[in-house]
């Protein structure tokens, strides 16, 4: 028996502490060669701005004087608009809808109320709106607001039909009531309805008209608490407008009509308009109409009055849009809009009720526009809104956020996008022009990229917290237009509304490049371009990516790629005639989508209108394919899934679900494809290829969850939950497509097998003659493609014996065939994974493992840079970074020929080099740093014109020659460690070092939620990791170091969009849809956050009020002007007494944090302005001071000189002197 050596293994332990020890100082040699600059007082999180459409509005109000514009919504939420650029959001804590505005005209102060019967003062003379008082009422129902011009007493309706009175400068309730049995006849024992208008006349202040929802009006004299006249109509009352000299008002009825009276006569109207009746021949009452909704009378000094109404249409106009109706004269326009009409207002150019009103402008607020109409010219053009008001113009489906761009980017859009503007509009200036602008500190330009449904593509100038259209994009130009759209809605039971949504873009604000991902797996490369271009046929390029798998098992413990036995070679077909037709094709010369491929004969189709469903009996089978990610990448996905008929309701930890519509073949489907006639495009962004993911084996092609590209690799990358295909554009092929357990090797955790081919489909019909004329066996012959075969036996990293896989390349079709073949597998020594910390074990929780058993391991991220492809390397090379959903990081390296004619002729080899580590959750996002800490972004090309003729193409030629803008170090210098790798996954967040792939710092980013955003960010000192979570978390951590800088519970995930459209960008900036017509802004910079003041506009600028209209002297003599009544002795507690307490309660305003703000800067200031006159006054004291002293002690020295003379001459006789 062999004796036991304890020595030795006390020399082992002593060896294993010596090698931890030196690898903890080589640990600490790397934390010191990066100093972390930015600390947790850099950070702070604050809301900057609103942009867009005020989301379900519901009332509006406009100051005449300051024009400026409020806007109510059913939310609680309120906008504010003045001139361009000058904007304000406010929100009411209660979350109730506005149901009236009203200005305290040139106050700068504004009054809501909500539909919770509250009532709020809000204050505008700050750049933050705050509320100063509040009065919540407690048994009645508020129905109607009115505040007259100059005038601090507020009336207001309620249900039951009383009218109250508040003081505005208190927000306190008045004793004078009128209450509705006293207002209508006392005869009368039904109730009047609630109260529907209040208003005074303009003649006279004493007198207050008061409009019931029954039909009644009653003209209430204050003076005397007794009504005048009283005025009855048998049909419902909707608004009142007076006449300007206070004789005659107008009412709007429930039947369409409008009636005229005269003050002083009460029996019958003096005049019966139906706008929009049909009047009988044998003169009968005309048949009703819709409600006439609104009805305001404007008069002019020299023409015909206005009189301007929103609905009234007969019931006979079925299916019309809504209508504004204004008539003048005797000429009447009907204005017809795009959606309902909330609210309207006239501009008129005083603000004095009592003079002629002359309008010049109609504010019209729908429930997803805002139109403004030009009353003086003909023909009622409309202005141009300057306001960002359409991004809801087609639901946005996806955004991008970038900040710090060229500074000659945002110039060059904003010339070639000024020639899509419209033509036809009002030549006068915006009307609502209040306000000025911030002064903003933030030099750096942002640009907004907002992709829609109906697949345009809107860039947005976002600077200096300003959003403006800069150039749209419509994507659905490159495909022809469907003929048969009906029959497919009658042959169909799910017809896709939105095949050209966008789902993801990838965009070089360097180059200029923009690729753009579409929901039916469809992908469009465009490159910019000053000068228009006629394309004859747009370069299509079809790709088949399609991978299963037959099962997949638990990664061994250790993780790595244990030894697998029993993996034979795949049978594959040897290259022939009788060999399948290759996975992807050249751009054709003619779009063609049909196929000899033997899978059947929805092989190649594209996917741009989907089957039917299938259906059992009277239910619609959908088919439902789920996939180990994350809700994150949900959000990515079919975003018209949620608001579908048939939509799942997805928990908010559930794994991602894919809509896959695998339905069976339609005999009437029509296939939307890339359009064959030539393509006139306009300066701008112009198409450069169209790549088309195509069926295979009868299934139509998962939906792309990510994308990348590189202008200067010429190369673009995208994935599903299949795998990835990389593709060239400048050379129109396809490099690589690859399923992802291939990108292993045979260090797959999982031991994942291919399934086996599937046996050759009988045709079915309906989609063979798709390309009419032409042979399907053409389309797949290439003069140049070649069919690579290659046997590869794989190793794992032990040297133990792998599994053999075959596996059939498609190299690209412009290749020679003497091209050596490519290797898809790792060396035979590499072993990629990190046993020290990269370790994947059977210790993940078995629900995790029993998702991954039944799903494919989905591409979630990709990253282009110059780095090390495999561990140990000594010098950098260009790849592209992989993260998958299973969070497995893979690495890829590319061999680019050199820049110039050779990139066009000689081929780009990829090639897989193995794994980079394995993090929790899906990879979300992969940066590189150097040895410094400085962010390395990947190389790019500067923007050249590609449509050059003459001296500009040599310029265009030198531009292409040029050698790519890198920032990676130098290949000569020292390698050692020299880059680290930063990922970041839904749980975790890792920074490896380089090439040696050792994990220097790891951190848990959340235990409970996952994280759905996840960028790194530069900020002005340094960078950082940004986080926003699931559980509305937004964070921030160190880099290196991945400490915790900022950890504020921001915003709770209550809807997808915010998921799907949240955005992260450099200098601490950030942004959602937070609903389907506004965009938030936020910002985590503490810099931001102070200087955010100043770059907020002003809504409230000092405006001298109008005078008022000159009496005349007649007017003045016989009594026929403008009489005045004192409110405040009538309504005052002297007269009219207290108000009941029960009745409203009073609550005062919080002020907000701005008026809190602003108080405490007032503050300050006039405690140095007090400190300053202390100082002086103790200043000018002194000096006082010293003028006495020295007043002194000049009397002490006359008063010394004195005495001396007088010792002198005392002794003295007098005839001596």
């Amino acid at each position: 028996m062999k004796k036991f050596n304890i020595r030795k293994v006390l020399d082992g332990l002593k060896e294993q502490a010596s090698s931890s020890a030196s690898s903890g100082q080589s640990c600490t040699q790397e934390n010191n060669l990066m100093q972390e600059t930015l600390q947790s007082e850099n950070f702070q999180l604050c809301k900057t701005v609103r942009h867009g459409f005020p989301y379900q509005p519901s009332s509006m109000a406009h100051d005449p004087v300051q024009k400026i514009l409020a806007i109510g919504t059913q939310s609680g939420a309120l906008r504010l608009f003045g001139r361009p650029g000058v904007e304000c959001y406010c929100q009411h804590e209660s979350g109730a809808a506005v149901i009236s505005l009203q200005f305290l005209i040139n106050e700068g102060a504004l009054v809501s109320a909500l539909a919770d019967d509250s009532v709020h003062l809000w204050n505008l003379r700050q750049k933050r709106p705050a509320i100063l008082h509040s009065l919540k009422f407690n048994r009645e129902r508020i129905t109607f607001v009115h505040l007259p011009f100059q005038s601090k007493w507020l009336y207001i309706g309620t249900e039951k039909g009383n009218i109250h009175i508040v003081n505005v400068e208190s927000f306190t309730l008045s004793g004078y009531v009128i209450m509705w049995n006293k207002a209508i006849e006392l005869s009368s024992k039904a109730h009047p309805g609630p109260v529907v208008h209040i208003s005074d006349n303009p003649m006279d202040e004493g007198k207050l008209i008061i409009g019931y929802e029954s039909g009644i009006v009653v003209l209430w004299d204050l003076k005397s608490k007794k009504a005048d006249y009283r005025y009855t109509y048998d049909e419902a009352i909707h608004s009142v407008a007076w006449h300007h000299e206070g004789k005659q008002f107008i009412c709007s009825h429930s039947d369409g009509t409008l009636t005229i009276w005269n003050i002083k006569g009460q029996g019958k109207p003096f005049q019966t308009i139906t706008p929009h009746g049909k009047q009988p021949k044998d003169g009968k009452k005309p048949e009703p109409c819709k409600p006439i909704l609104k009805v305001e009378y404007k008069t002019t000094r020299l023409g015909d009055p206005f009189m301007i109404l929103s609905g009234g249409l007969s019931y006979d106009t079925v299916g019309r849009r809504p209508c504004l109706t204004v008539m003048h004269g005797k000429s009447t326009a009907v204005l017809e809009m795009d959606y309902p009409i909330v609210d309207f207002l006239t501009l008129c150019e005083t603000p004095y009720p009592n003079d002629f009103q002359e309008p010049y402008a109609v504010v019209v607020l729908l429930e997803k526009d805002l139109v403004v109409i030009d009353l003086a010219q003909n023909g009622y053009p409309i202005f141009e809104n300057p306001y960002p008001l359409t991004i809801h113009e087609s639901p946005v489906t996806c955004c991008e956020y970038y900040a710090d761009c060229p500074v000659d980017l945002i110039p060059a859009l904003y010339s070639v996008g000024s020639r899509q503007k419209r033509q036809g509009y009002s030549k006068k200036e915006w009307p609502i022009s209040g306000g000025n602008w911030g002064l903003g500190t933030q030099s750096y330009p942002e640009i907004i990229i907002t992709g829609h449904a109906d697949g345009t593509v809107k860039f947005w100038d976002a600077s200096a917290i300003m959003l403006q259209v800069l150039y749209k994009l419509k994507t659905a130009k490159v495909f022809e237009k469907s003929r048969n759209n009906k029959e497919e809605k009658q042959n169909t039971e799910i017809v896709d509304e939105d095949p050209f949504a966008i789902q993801i873009m990838a965009w070089c604000p360097e180059s200029r490049m923009l690729c753009v991902a579409g929901v039916s797996a469809n992908l469009i490369i465009y490159r910019f371009s000053k000068q228009e271009i006629t394309t004859e046929v747009v370069q299509l390029l079809e790709v088949r990516l399609q991978y299963e798998v037959n099962d997949m098992e638990s990664p061994p413990e250790g993780g790595g790629g244990g030894d697998r036995g029993g993996g034979g070679d795949r049978d594959l077909p040897t290259p022939g005639a009788a060999s399948p037709s290759p996975q992807t094709t050249g751009p054709p010369t003619h779009p063609s989508t049909s196929s000899n491929s033997s899978d059947g004969v929805r092989d190649n189709v594209p996917c741009l209108k989907y089957a039917p469903c299938t259906t059992t009996g009277s239910h619609t089978v959908l088919t439902i394919h789920t996939h180990s990610l994350s809700a994150t990448k949900w959000a990515l996905g079919k975003h018209h899934l949620a608001t579908h008929p048939q939509a799942i309701q997805l928990g908010r930890e559930l794994p991602l679900l894919f809509l896959s519509l695998s339905f069976s073949p339609s005999p009437s489907l029509s296939v939307c494809r890339v359009r064959s006639t030539p393509l006139k495009q306009s300066p701008g962004y112009q198409v450069e290829l169209v790549v088309q993911l195509v069926w295979v084996s009868g299934e139509p092609p998962q939906q792309i969850t990510s994308l990348a590209l590189n202008s200067s690799y010429g190369l673009i990358v995208f994935g599903n939950s299949n795998g990835l295909a990389v593709v060239d554009y400048l050379q129109k092929t396809v490099l690589l497509n690859l399923g992802t357990v291939e990108l292993y090797g045979s260090n797959d955790p999982y031991q994942r097998q291919p399934r086996s081919p599937r046996k050759t489909r009988q045709p079915s019909g309906g989609l063979c003659d798709i390309n009419e004329g032409s042979a399907s066996e053409d389309r797949c012959k290439s003069p140049t493609s070649v069919l690579a075969l290659n046997h590869q036996q794989f190793y794992n990293g032990s040297g133990g014996r792998g599994a053999k896989m075959s596996r059939k390349l498609s190299l690209p079709t412009e290749l020679k065939p003497d091209l050596v073949l490519l290797s898809v597998c790792p060396p035979r020594g590499a072993n990629p994974l990190d046993h020290r910390d990269n370790s994947f074990s059977r210790s993940r929780s078995s629900s995790v493992t029993s998702i991954d058993k039944e799903a494919r391991e989905a591409i979630t991220s990709f990253h282009f840079c110059e780095t090390f492809a495999r561990k140990g390397d000594s010098t950098i090379t260009p790849c592209l970074y992989v993260g998958t959903s299973l969070g497995t990081v893979l690495a890829v390296a590319l061999n680019l020929p050199p820049a110039g004619e050779q990139r066009l002729l000689q081929p780009v080899i990829v090639l897989p080099s193995g794994t980079l580590g394995r993090l929790k959750g899906s990879i979300l996002r992969m940066a590189f740093l150097d040895n410094t800490g400085t962010f390395l972004p990947p190389a790019f090309e500067l923007w050249y014109e590609p449509n050059a003729v003459g001296a500009d193409s040599e310029e265009r030629d030198k531009a292409r020659k040029r050698r790519p803008v890198s920032v990676s170090p130098s290949t000569s210098q020292e390698l050692q460690e020299s880059q680290y790798a930063v990922v970041c996954s839904e749980k975790q967040a890792k920074v490896i070092a380089l090439p040696s792939q050792n994990c220097i710092f790891k951190h848990s980013i959340t235990e409970t939620s996952f994280v759905l955003r996840a960028d790194v960010v530069q900020m002005n000192i340094g960078n950082c990791v940004a986080c926003f979570c699931a559980n509305g978390h937004i964070m921030t951590l160190s880099l290196p170091g991945l400490r915790p800088l900022l950890d504020v519970n921001y915003l709770p995930l209550t809807d997808m969009r915010i998921a799907r459209t949240f955005c992260f960008t450099n200098l601490g900036q950030a942004m959602y849809l937070t609903s389907p017509t506004e965009i938030q802004r936020i910002t985590y910079s503490q810099e931001t956050c102070e200087n955010l003041q100043e770059m907020l506009g002003e809504l409230f600028t000092p405006v001298e009020t109008p005078e008022a209209p000159n009496r005349g002297f007649f007017k003045g003599l016989f009594g026929g002007g403008a009489t005045s009544l004192d409110r405040e002795e009538l309504f005052g507690e002297t007269q009219a007494g207290k108000a009941s307490r029960g009745l409203a309660q009073h609550i005062p305003g919080p002020q907000g944090l701005e008026g809190m703000k602003g108080a405490a800067s007032g503050v300050v200031a006039d405690l140095a302005r007090a400190r300053i006159a202390l100082d002086e006054r103790g200043q000018k004291l002194g000096e006082l001071d010293e003028r006495t002293a020295a007043m002194l002690a000049s009397a002490d020295s006359f008063g010394k000189h004195a005495h001396d003379m007088m010792l002198k001459c005392k002794d003295k006789k007098w005839y001596q002197f």
